[in-house]
């Protein structure tokens, strides 16, 4: 594990959402998200605090996170001189801040289902992973496993090889970086066949062909095509993340199973095939992603099936 002392901020900015946003939700959202252990995210009303490598330099970094008004945050980025801009950019990035959201509202006028959606979670964007490497090692990490215990893993790693900024004298730790990754001994849990993939993630993130910019310059298509290349990274797999990595907001996925059962619900189409639901997914643009996450949000809170079951996540 890497010690980070504590430093002053390297920069503080304020950042306006454009659209809907409240920085309440993304905490709660990301208390009750399993892969981020995050069961301390609503330690401090109001404030968000992380730690992650910076894409590119993979050098670790702080952010603290505090609500100022009306779809606006204050960032404190705890990290070098150097990194401190890119790592603001990543912050902006995960709580999905980077997009224009002002044409959100305005899907509810024609869809019931997602009106009642934007009504139940005020302000919801998806809440990501810190990037599209550390979503590929979690979607390694947590095939054909139950979610509860993939969570355990990957803190695991995390307390072994990672990095720990203290902020707001807090201890915070960090998913390792790619090298770091590459340098630990294998989990004890991880089959052979899984370390390898794993190693091959981080040397990937570690050339660059996971970087959140590329694949978001991509087409949908072109973006998924070149995740599935990577060892352990099927359909699925590689719609995490994009979706959930890189953060691209208007992508329907296709092999999600309990998403299309939740929508078989909502929208009362029992039987439904996949074509006719990703049709009907037509209506979410440019906003895709951001609504399959309030559909799996609400079906998570009516039925609690991760809660309940540790369910096991699908098969990349």
């Amino acid at each position: 594990m890497i010690n980070i002392l504590s430093r002053q901020p390297a920069l503080v900015a304020e950042i306006q959402a454009l659209g809907p946003f409240e920085l309440g939700e993304s905490i709660r959202f990301l208390k009750g998200f399993t892969p981020a252990a995050r069961e301390d995210a609503e330690e401090e009303a109001g404030v968000l605090r992380m730690a992650f490598p910076v894409e590119g330099s993979w050098e670790y970094a702080g952010a603290v996170v505090r609500g100022k008004g009306t779809r606006s945050v204050e960032v404190e980025v705890h990290a070098t001189a150097q990194v401190a801009p890119a790592a603001l950019v990543q912050v902006r990035r995960i709580l999905s801040l980077d997009v224009d959201g002002s044409g959100f509202a305005r899907l509810g006028e024609a869809d019931p289902v997602v009106r009642r959606l934007r009504s139940r979670y005020p302000g919801l964007r998806p809440v990501l992973f810190h990037s599209p490497y550390e979503a590929a090692c979690w979607a390694i990490i947590g095939n054909r496993i139950r979610i509860a215990r993939a969570a355990r893993v990957k803190q695991q790693i995390a307390e072994r090889a990672g990095g720990v900024v203290e902020v707001d004298h807090r201890r915070l730790i960090a998913f390792p970086a790619p090298e770091d990754l590459l340098a630990t001994e294998p989990h004890p849990d991880l089959l052979p066949a899984k370390v390898a993939q794993l190693n091959s993630i981080a040397e990937a993130a570690r050339d660059g062909r996971l970087d959140a910019n590329l694949l978001r310059s991509m087409t949908v298509e072109q973006a998924l095509a070149r995740l599935r290349k990577l060892p352990g990274i099927g359909p699925f797999s590689a719609q995490l993340i994009l979706i959930r990595g890189a953060g691209h907001p208007d992508v329907f996925p296709r092999d999600e199973p309990r998403l299309h059962a939740e929508m078989r619900h909502a929208y009362a189409v029992d039987g439904a095939e996949v074509a006719e639901l990703e049709e009907i997914s037509e209506g979410w643009r440019p906003y895709r992603s951001w609504v399959a996450l309030l559909l799996r949000s609400d079906r998570e809170r009516r039925i609690g099936e991760i809660r309940k079951a540790g369910a096991a996540i699908t098969p990349s």
